[in-house]
């Protein structure tokens, strides 16, 4: 095997495409601010007790560990960033405002989350904290979807889910209250057989509706449906109030509920959404409401947030055209290191020659040039 050969799902990122990963950052990072997000920057590893608080078990199974030479204490490389923005919000600003943070950075899994999923993402995301009304997760829908945007992706599938209809549910059957693992499971798999055999023994009422949950998947008539099938729950009235009036709110954006699609069940509290696009097989964002995160850190907090994969969205972005440049040769002659500077100054890409390589400029293209002409240095278009 050769010892230069990467690991499965970890490759390089090459020049056009970490140009275009990087513009993307830029872009969105700056939309980030215009709404009022600032910018935090957890580091890439810390303590497992801090780095998995309140995450759950998934979380942990996608992390990888390692022994701090320093403390002979476990550490975690940082598979998700939610969390430690959290631990951010509730120990080091601890502000008792509504607080709106966001970030940028490479993550890592110990197992891809998708097909041909990277191992290493690199998670862009916004969070609000301090604020439990639906006026917090409507703002970050609209901003999980100007991303998109940005990106130039008008295909967009928001697909809307509710941890409150399937809690609600348990809240009513002690027996299903027990059974609440397998039961996520189970849903989540939508294995009806095994559903009707773990279920033989619950509330009748209670049965029936988890049975009919795996079928409320569909266009935005489920939560119709949903009212009409499920009991008359004040869980459940509340939880496709919220997803309804979600749904007035998503633009031109198809959206799609699936009352039994749990992932990240553990960790949310309210809505839950994930998007997909068309030529990526996962979803390219996720997020929702976790308003007990913070509990595992001592401060409780509403708070709500979406990520995306940048590498992800990148791949569905056209390959990046090479941009203008201007060359220049070779020389530290001080006039010409003036014309260079003013250039580069200005915005300009002006690339000096080495000698010998005058023709290699593989990204961008030199479609001008820095002359010696009657005494000065001019710029002059060439072909």
């Amino acid at each position: 095997m050769p010892n230069w050969l990467l690991p499965e799902n970890i490759a390089d990122v090459l020049p056009s495409e970490a140009r275009k990963i990087e513009e993307l950052r830029r872009v969105v990072l700056d939309n980030f601010r215009l709404y009022g997000y600032e910018l935090v920057m957890p580091p890439f590893l810390e303590y497992i007790e801090s780095l998995l608080t309140g995450a759950g078990q998934d979380m942990d199974l996608r992390t990888f560990k390692l022994v701090d030479q320093l403390s002979g204490r476990t550490m975690g490389v940082r598979a998700d960033m939610t969390t430690q923005v959290a631990r951010i919000d509730a120990h080091l600003l601890n502000r008792a405002s509504v607080t709106r943070l966001c970030y940028a950075g490479s993550v890592l899994h110990t197992r891809p989350l998708g097909l041909h999923a990277t191992r290493e993402p690199i998670q862009i995301g916004a969070e609000i904290y301090g604020h439990a009304g639906l006026e917090a997760d409507a703002e970050i829908q609209e901003l999980v979807l100007a991303s998109l945007a940005l990106a130039n992706i008008s295909e967009v599938r928001l697909d809307l889910c509710h941890v409150g209809v399937f809690r609600a549910l348990l809240e009513n059957d002690v027996l299903a209250k027990k059974c609440e693992a397998d039961l996520f499971s189970l849903l989540g798999s939508k294995d009806l057989p095994a559903l009707e055999l773990i279920s033989r023994n619950f509330n009748p009422d209670v049965r029936k509706a988890l049975l009919d949950l795996p079928n409320l998947y569909g266009d935005v008539s489920i939560i119709v449906r949903a009212r009409q099938l499920l009991p008359q729950l004040s869980g459940i009235a509340t939880a496709l109030d919220e997803l309804e009036y979600l749904v007035k709110l998503a633009g031109n954006a198809h959206v799609t509920i699936d009352l039994a699609d749990f992932r990240g069940y553990h960790y949310h509290s309210g809505v839950m959404f994930n998007v997909f696009v068309p030529g990526l097989p996962n979803a390219v964002a996720r997020g929702g409401r976790y308003d007990h995160v913070g509990e595992a850190f001592g401060r409780a907090r509403p708070a709500t947030g979406f990520s995306l994969d940048l590498r992800e969205l990148a791949r569905l972005m056209p390959i990046a055209e090479r941009k203008n440049a201007i060359i220049a040769p070779w020389s530290q002659e001080k006039s010409l290191r003036i014309k260079i500077n003013e250039l580069r100054g200005a915005g300009e890409i002006v690339i000096q020659s080495l000698p010998g390589h005058e023709s290699e400029q593989d990204e961008f293209d030199c479609n001008r040039a820095v002359v010696f002409v009657d005494g000065q240095w001019i710029l002059k278009n060439v072909g």
